[in-house]
């Protein structure tokens, strides 16, 4: 076996495992069962279970998927970039269900090593989208006086609660119109435009 499907098949065990029984009852014996190797070649490839468990997030989340996705931004509005953002941000939130399912309810009973690893893995994604913010900023497409990481922290946050609203608590789906609304709201604000110098406001 290579070591890139070694390492693949150890992250798709982990993945599998916590997803079913959260990160303290995967255990890294039954994870390298899973995978079909030893639990020395386990350790041998990551060197601990709190650092697989960060890479399971950084492969199987939202980041890697929103960088490939950078080319298909470049032709479209802001808008409708920020739509194809949203989309695919709720795309993997559905695709991991259950991994988001157990993690949101059990993150708060890990040790601070683990909450600290998925403390790091939010702030990389908030920083992953916040750049894309500012790139339009510079650009003067978006507005250059808001903070580019309070926005995406709003932005991500929302989807996320819609999310947890709608498909975990309400066992529904998502809504494109839904999707397209959290966009409009986001992008155009809640005050009516006005004619004035600061190009905001209630009249």
């Amino acid at each position: 076996m290579r070591k890139d499907d070694t390492r693949r098949f150890l992250l798709d065990a982990m993945l599998k495992l916590v997803s079913e029984r959260g990160y303290a009852g995967a255990k890294t014996r039954d994870v390298a069962a899973e995978a079909g190797v030893t639990e020395l070649t386990l350790f041998r490839h990551f060197g601990s279970k709190e650092r697989m468990f960060e890479e399971v997030l950084k492969n199987y989340t939202f980041i890697p998927r929103f960088k490939n996705l950078m080319p298909e931004l470049a032709g479209l509005s802001a808008e409708d970039a920020i739509e194809l953002i949203a989309s695919r941000y709720l795309e993997t939130l559905l695709e991991r269900k259950p991994l988001i399912k157990i993690l949101h309810a059990e993150v708060h009973t890990y040790p601070e090593s683990i909450r600290t690893v998925y403390n790091n893995f939010m702030r990389e994604m908030q920083g992953t989208l916040s750049a894309y913010i500012q790139s339009l900023q510079k650009q003067g497409i978006l507005n250059h006086d808001m903070s580019a990481i309070i926005a995406s922290r709003m932005f991500l946050w929302v989807l996320f609660s819609y999310f947890r609203t709608e498909v975990i608590m309400n066992n529904g789906g998502v809504k494109k119109k839904d999707v397209r609304e959290i966009v409009r709201i986001f992008s155009r604000g809640v005050l009516p435009r006005t004619s004035g110098a600061d190009g905001g406001g209630a009249s």
